[in-house]
């Protein structure tokens, strides 16, 4: 089994080199040192978020906290193409199924769509909390794959942000379930930003599908089968990263 991986402040792998000593406290102390219960000796990787990942080894555990000596350092390239998912606010945290598993799959950026048909709502108050708990599930979820970089969590977009998002992106896709170009056969770009929208529970009206595709994105389909708005984005980064980068 892999070292787990836990999360430092923002910058925090900077200046680290190998033998550098790295404290690790706050909620991921504590689930370093009273969750998983690391002991001195053990392997631990250590990211920042950057991209920056040091293979560490414990050197004193407290409660809440704990101390490594660094290995060795490596650097996770930057993504390229890279992966955005526009994905439906949906009921039931489906959407968060959506982002976690997407995470795990290999997406780089997630956009929270408050599309027509979303049974969810986001107004008010709500806003800050959905975009919290999306940015919880993005870190638990980036933590789960030992990805060195956490994807980008952007603001609440309505159908006006998706089309901006479409028009400077360089291929974008539509899932629907009418579409008759299959994803599987789309050639992807070899960099820049291929952007993947998602729909609700009840799907994308007409009138946003003419949007996105006046704004330039193409709309194709998984399959021969209808899959639910959790699953759809996810079996969708699944084959894009199986094109680009699982290889």
């Amino acid at each position: 089994m892999s070292a787990p991986l836990f999360l430092l402040p923002d910058g925090a792998l900077a200046t680290a080199a190998p033998g550098s000593a790295l404290h690790l406290d706050g909620p991921e102390g504590r689930h370093a040192a009273d969750v998983t219960r690391l002991r001195v000796g053990e392997p631990v990787l250590l990211a920042d978020g950057s991209g920056r990942l040091a293979r560490c080894e414990v050197t004193r555990v407290d409660r809440g906290s704990l101390d490594a000596v660094t290995v060795s350092l490596a650097e996770e390239p930057v993504p390229d193409p890279s992966f955005t998912l526009v994905q439906a606010l949906a009921k039931g945290d489906r959407d968060l199924l959506a982002v976690e598993v997407g995470t795990e799959l290999g997406l780089d950026t997630v956009v929270p769509w408050q599309a027509d048909r979303s049974i969810s709502r986001w107004r008010g108050e709500r806003v800050a909390k959905g975009l919290r708990r999306w940015e919880q599930t993005l870190l638990a979820a980036t933590k789960q794959a030992r990805r060195a970089r956490v994807p980008e969590l952007t603001d609440l977009a309505d159908r006006r942000g998706v089309v901006e998002r479409i028009a400077g992106a360089d291929l974008a896709l539509v899932l629907h379930e009418e579409a008759t170009e299959p994803l599987a056969t789309v050639d992807l770009p070899e960099s820049g930003e291929v952007v993947l929208v998602v729909g609700p529970e009840g799907g994308i009206t007409p009138e946003e599908t003419d949007a996105f595709v006046e704004a330039g994105a193409r709309a194709v389909r998984l399959g021969s089968t209808v899959l639910r708005t959790s699953t759809a984005g996810s079996a969708a980064i699944a084959v894009l990263s199986g094109q680009a980068r699982w290889r």
